[in-house]
């Protein structure tokens, strides 16, 4: 009598084994869920932390003072296509942070040493928008001034307090395409994170030392130890951690033919104005200003 050794109903092969795999798969997931570590909840936290928007102050003088949140923007190069076929002309970019996604994702905020580059995006947000702070005390509030010695720094709560620093160029301390002088965000208190503003026009910049820096103008960044500027690779991209591609940034002076700073060097503290949608122009804040400017 012949009988059926297999029909659609019999396990066969490691079917056990199949079946934990699929609970351990599904265990995973959920442990992941709940802590926060799957992939889309990851991006929705570094969307709501660094790419958080942020308000920048506004100059009611034009001028820029102690104390004030500010973007560090570089204009846009000059088009040389006509000349230069084979050259993209580089684009508008904001000086930001590049944090470390494992760090910040855990603690929310910015953790030295930190990275910078020339970010495309020009939207005010927590990576982009810096704080300038005192060395000699000067009370906030106060307009910061051509050759005076200041801090650059992330916001204090939110971006951890930390300061733009530059140091000389080692064998083992450079930016990995340029080799030119490196800049990064650290917590310590040192001459390297010293900076001061010089006039765009080097016959000018006598002249105007100890003048009222002017928001949304040109100017030149210098780092005070070492005397070099501060600098956008205009020819040399990089991909971030989190998929994007930026300028690398160094300090470094470009000098052109007549001794004068390139396009590269050049820099403005972006700011808010009366007039603005977020400022708009009204007769007290006229007022003000035209105080403030007789004063």
């Amino acid at each position: 009598m012949s009988v059926r050794t297999y029909n659609p109903s019999v396990r066969v092969g490691n079917w056990n084994e199949d079946i934990q795999l699929e609970e351990d798969t599904l265990k995973e997931f959920l442990h992941k869920r709940e802590s926060g570590q799957l992939l889309n909840q990851k991006r929705t936290k570094l969307e709501q932390t660094i790419f958080k928007k942020t308000d920048l102050s506004i100059s009611r003088d034009g001028f820029v003072h102690f104390g004030d949140k500010v973007n560090i923007r570089c204009p846009a190069a000059l088009d040389r296509t006509q000349y230069f076929a084979h050259i993209e002309p580089r684009s508008e970019c904001n000086l930001a942070v590049v944090p470390q996604v494992n760090k910040i994702l855990y603690s929310s905020k910015f953790e030295a040493p930190c990275n910078v580059t020339g970010s495309r995006d020009l939207t005010p947000n927590l990576r982009s928008t810096f704080v300038v702070k005192s060395k000699d005390g000067t009370k906030d509030g106060e307009p910061l001034r051509y050759g005076q010695v200041f801090y650059l720094s992330t916001l204090d709560d939110e971006g951890g307090n930390l300061f733009l620093q530059s140091d000389r160029v080692t064998l083992h301390k450079s930016p990995n395409k340029s080799r030119h002088q490196e800049l990064s965000l650290v917590c310590e208190v040192s001459p390297k994170i010293e900076w001061k503003i010089l006039h765009l026009k080097p016959k000018l910049r006598l002249e105007y030392e100890g003048i009222p820096v002017t928001a949304n103008d040109k100017i030149i960044f210098n780092h005070v130890v070492t005397n070099q500027d501060l600098c956008v690779e205009q020819d040399i991209c990089i991909r971030t951690s989190f998929g994007t591609r930026e300028y690398e940034m160094s300090a470094c002076t470009m000098l052109d033919s007549h001794r004068a700073e390139k396009e590269q060097n050049h820099w403005m503290f972006v700011m808010g104005v009366p007039g603005d949608e977020v400022c708009p122009v009204t007769s007290q804040s006229v007022g003000t200003a035209s105080t403030s400017a007789t004063s």
